[in-house]
């Protein structure tokens, strides 16, 4: 298939079977329209790797029919992979205001701020890309003017959720009212296509303005200095503590970049306008210890943010016995050992630690089931498409939709082309899908060549063995250096075993260079098979003397 023809279609790119690293296209009449384009943090299997990319190609195959990229919110899920891709792509990015600010700092970062066309949209100002028809809705979510889209096509309207929830009392920004949602509703609505991270919770996510007394009561409480950490990118959580530091009377310091960031944006676009003075973290540590409150980044246990340096005393805020640090976030799959490493840390060193285990101190930004519910009856879709979910969260969403009289519910995973319309929804091709992995200020496929050797190597070690040959045979003796062989204070009769077998191998060689560096290589690997149970990549280096 080359073009959408006719007919409105859905391509999931990323982010649907999994959570994170959001991408979705719209076909529709000969082109393609792309919602969010995010990145997802690498678990070991990637070593060395922090960022993850989708893999484009597709949609690269058909840069002329693309459109543009529309970015639902601020969130590195949804915007992440755009200092990396979006220069590729070549059409304009819209967002919001505060979005397009954070995506803005991102592309300067990058150095590419003035090759990519970044436009502006207001919420509610509809606008129009080829044959689709755009307008941002406000949502309720952890970060300021997340969006939902509501996209009109010539098949039927999409309402395309992004990340939500509702909150009667938002902290920051001003979410579409129920009026405004049912009023979409009415109007028709093909189809949902809707957030599934919180589908087994039985409970609404609650109200950002609920979280202050919790936070109150912990820090009012507390004897020594605290830490907060969040999401970066909660600025309604940044409001909160702000207000929670004037009520304790307690000064406020804020450490990490992505905190520098989110402040700067939020207040350029209006956000924060109340947020209290802050202190940095040499005049905190003077201060007594009842009277500083610091927010700092690090809540998911990563190594290079605030917390974690914190952790292990290689940062210029020092914690100890008595002091407490709040986790105001939820964890993130994945990221237990990570958070525990960190907080055993803490143990050690006397502080206390709160959780939203122990105290209301956070909220999620995601719906639960009553949420999800109300969404229903307000747009009464024809059908239901879930995202942003693993396969699990997407079937059992769509289960939930169907007992709840929406008439369909479809189930895709990345790579899937979904027709919408016309006639019932229905899966009609594939398209190709992957990871890309950032690594260092290159970019390569996830499952390539130098990903799987890093791998290779992790798991089994290197052996690297150098082999002079001359007209008559060996010269010297070969050498061999060894990395990650599990053979520990054996080390020197390893070696000594395995230049033996070296010699004895080059001996049986003849003159054939490749059959003589097979010989080697497979010696050398039998060697260390018997006495590490590993087979590790073995290197042959003849040298012609």
């Amino acid at each position: 298939m080359t073009k959408p023809k006719n007919e409105l279609l859905f391509l999931a790119l990323g982010g649907s079977g999994e959570i994170g690293m959001n991408v979705n296209l719209y076909g529709c009449e000969g082109k393609w329209l792309m919602v969010d384009c995010g990145i997802t943090f690498a678990d070991p299997q990637y070593p060395g790797i922090d960022v993850i990319l989708p893999d484009l190609q597709f949609i690269e195959e058909r840069l002329d029919d693309l459109v543009g990229i529309v970015l639902t919110h601020g969130h590195e899920d949804h915007i992440g992979a755009l200092p990396y891709l979006a220069e590729d792509l070549g059409v304009p990015l819209y967002a919001t205001p505060f979005t397009a600010g954070l995506i803005r700092g991102k592309l300067e970062e990058e150095g590419n701020a003035n090759r990519v066309k970044l436009r502006v949209i207001q919420p509610n100002a509809p606008f129009d890309l080829g044959p689709f028809g755009v307008t941002f809705v406000p949502m309720s979510h952890s970060i300021p003017e997340a969006s939902a889209l509501l996209i009109d096509t010539p098949y039927g309207r999409i309402f395309h959720t992004g990340d939500w929830k509702l909150d009667a009392a938002p902290v920051i920004g001003h979410p579409s009212s129920p009026a405004e949602l049912a009023a979409i509703g009415e109007d028709g609505i093909l189809a949902l296509v809707c957030d599934s991270t919180n589908i087994f919770n039985n409970e609404a996510s609650g109200s950002e303005s609920d979280v202050f007394s919790g936070l109150m009561d912990v820090i009012s409480k507390a004897k020594g200095r605290v830490m907060v950490t969040s999401f970066a990118s909660n600025a309604a959580r940044l409001h909160t503590l702000g207000k929670v530091a004037i009520e304790t009377g307690r000064s406020l310091c804020v450490q990490g970049r992505s905190l520098d960031r989110i402040l700067k944006v939020a207040r350029a676009t209006g956000y924060l306008k109340d947020f209290p003075e802050t202190i940095d973290a040499e005049a905190a540590m003077r201060l007594p210890r009842d009277k500083v409150l610091v927010v700092a980044t690090g809540g998911q246990g990563e190594e290079r943010a605030a917390l974690a340096r914190v952790a292990n005393g290689q940062h210029p805020i020092a914690l100890a016995s008595g002091d407490t640090v709040v986790f105001s976030s939820k964890q993130i799959p994945g990221n237990e050992v990570a958070i525990g490493r960190i907080q055993n840390q803490l143990a050690a060193k006397g502080v206390i630690m709160i959780t939203d285990r122990q105290a209301h101190v956070h909220v999620s930004g995601h719906p639960g089931r009553p949420e999800l519910l109300q969404m229903y009856r307000w747009m009464k879709p024809e059908i239901l498409m879930p995202v942003h979910g693993e396969m699990r969260h997407l079937m059992e969403h769509a289960r939930f939709g169907l007992s709840e009289s929406i008439p369909r519910a479809l189930v895709q995973t990345n790579g899937d082309i979904v027709r919408l319309a016309p006639g019932a929804p229905t899966k009609i091709g594939n398209a190709p899908v992957g990871r890309l992995v950032l690594d260092g200020d290159v970019i390569l496929p996830g499952d390539g060549q130098t990903i799987n050797e890093r791998r290779k190597l992790a798991l089994n070690g290197q052996i690297s063995v150098a082999v002079a040959i001359g007209s008559r045979g060996l010269i010297g003796t070969p050498q061999v250096r060894i990395q990650g062989i599990p053979v520990e204070e054996d080390r020197e009769p390893f070696l000594e075993e395995t230049v033996s077998a070296v010699i004895a191998a080059t001996k049986q060689g003849g003159r054939d260079r490749d059959k003589l560096r097979e010989q080697i290589r497979l010696a050398t690997r039998k060697v260390a098979t018997r006495w590490t149970g590993k087979k590790p990549n073995v290197d042959v280096l003849l040298i012609e003397a």
